[in-house]
């Protein structure tokens, strides 16, 4: 691999549906947590958390604001939101010796469970926080679909792969 990753130089949130950026924030991106069963019985030594194909815990995506914001409440409202983050990444590419820029993007849609307003205090930042509940989640590098996850739409694609092809078959999707 002559690239190797360095760092995220800078990146923006935006509302998905308008288009228009969302405050100044960092996000936390969602824990991708396989739901699991316990195997156990004949054939087996013990047991074992098996992952149930395609399927995913509950994820969150937390976009943490320096103050109340206006559009950040807007966003609040308990329907579906998208969102959009739009990054670029710093790699150095080893076999030219130079620093590239990659863009990501990350869309998330889901409905927030809950809005931190923060505190008041002088000359401080509020700390005010969305906290979503995120139902679809696309990961974009370099312009490459890397991870698509669609809980309602049966989709669980990994690096190309489409998890849950055969379960859409199966169901007649």
């Amino acid at each position: 691999m002559p690239e190797l990753p360095s760092l995220l130089i800078n990146f923006r949130t935006y509302d998905g549906d308008s288009n228009d950026m969302i405050g100044v924030a960092d996000v936390e991106l969602p824990k991708l947590d396989a739901m699991t069963e316990t195997m156990k019985g004949a054939g087996v030594a013990g047991e074992m958390d098996m992952p149930v194909l395609g399927h995913y815990s509950s994820m969150e995506t937390k976009f943490n604001f320096r103050t109340v914001d206006k559009d950040a409440i807007n966003v609040s409202a308990t329907k579906s939101q998208k969102f959009e983050v739009r990054g670029a990444q710093e790699v150095f590419n080893k076999a030219t010796g130079e620093v590239e820029v990659v863009p990501v993007k990350l869309v998330v849609k889901g409905i927030p469970k809950s809005t931190e307003l923060g505190k008041f205090e002088m000359a401080t930042t509020t700390d005010s926080s969305l906290t979503l509940e995120t139902s679809y989640l696309k990961l974009t590098i370099n312009e490459v679909d890397k991870i698509e996850i669609d809980k309602l739409n049966y989709i669980a694609n990994i690096n190309g792969t489409d998890y849950l092809s055969d379960v859409r078959d199966a169901l007649g999707l």
